[in-house]
């Protein structure tokens, strides 16, 4: 995910630690410059298992603890209505949701992840 950002314009990014992340899988750079901290949480779940408010209320909480004013939240399946109308409500942070279509799309889009196939 953190290639994917990085390959969309964003500046360089690293994966954080498997242990102790404090519910942060990444971190990358606004810009080139890194003039501000985007702060990544992905989670592998099967296509028929939703994200909640829950789970992206835990990354709000994280990004406070980091004093981070932007996220970018990345699942392979999708985010229920109550957990997508939390993030839109964020006034003091931005959380961005990525559900699995849409990271299809952006993986396809930037040549990322994938092979492209031409059949004949």
């Amino acid at each position: 995910m953190v290639e994917l950002l990085t390959v969309m314009g964003y500046g360089d990014g690293k994966v954080s630690k498997r242990t102790n992340d404090e519910g942060l899988d990444g971190v990358i750079k606004e810009d080139k410059l890194g003039l501000d901290k985007i702060y990544v949480q992905a989670k592998r779940y099967a296509a028929n298992n939703s994200v909640g408010r829950d789970v992206v209320q835990s990354f709000s909480g994280a990004l406070d603890g980091k004093g981070a004013r932007k996220g970018v939240f990345i699942t392979t399946s999708y985010f229920t209505d109550n957990a997508r109308k939390y993030a839109e409500r964020l006034e003091a942070k931005k959380i961005i949701l990525i559900d699995g279509m849409e990271l299809s799309k952006l993986m396809i889009d930037h040549n990322v992840g994938v092979d492209i196939v031409i059949h004949i």
